[in-house]
């Protein structure tokens, strides 16, 4: 029998323990946690620590929000629905646990085209834009970047399990 990792309805050891995260949404915790989340131009960042076997996801929508200062939210608000506002999640979250975020490793999903044939220039496609935001937010925070299955067209759904850090992904192309 294949290990199906997405579970079916019928299955409730595949959803013991596992949260979903809607765009904009973050995730952090324990080795008891699986995390997923379904993708198209948004990004899905997983950073686990491998030593504590701690982590989350984020699911970031677009790149900018327009209201951050020099890299941070000029108000208290922080919000995951864009690649700033997740990565100052993620930096709180490992502070909780006592940790530095150079300390993690890095996963990328997501950043599709949602045409097939688009004739924009890849500068304005938004995967584009939201898979360049990820990559240097992880270069400037110092976060190895394990893997990154981004781009193409289609959606993504992936599941993180946070005992282990493995993702798996179901690429679903159009």
């Amino acid at each position: 029998m294949n290990y199906n990792p997405f579970g079916t309805e019928n299955d409730p050891e595949c959803r013991l323990g596992s949260q979903f995260i809607h765009p904009g949404g973050f995730l952090f915790g324990e080795s008891n946690c699986r995390i997923n989340t379904i993708l198209s131009s948004c990004i899905a960042i997983t950073l686990w620590h491998p030593e504590r076997k701690i982590g989350g996801m984020c699911h970031f929508v677009l790149p900018e929000d327009g209201a951050s200062v020099g890299g941070k939210r000029s108000s208290s608000f922080i919000d995951g629905r864009y690649a700033t506002g997740a990565m100052q999640l993620f930096e709180n979250a490992a502070a909780q646990y006592g940790t530095r975020l150079s300390e993690y490793q890095a996963k990328i999903f997501g950043g599709s085209s949602m045409m097939a044939n688009a004739i924009l220039d890849d500068d304005r496609l938004i995967g584009k834009q939201n898979t360049k935001a990820a990559l240097q937010h992880l270069r400037d925070l110092n976060i190895t970047l394990l893997l990154a299955h981004v781009g193409e067209t289609g959606h993504r759904r992936i599941l993180f399990d946070v005992a282990t850090g493995d993702v798996w992904v179901k690429h679903v192309q159009f």
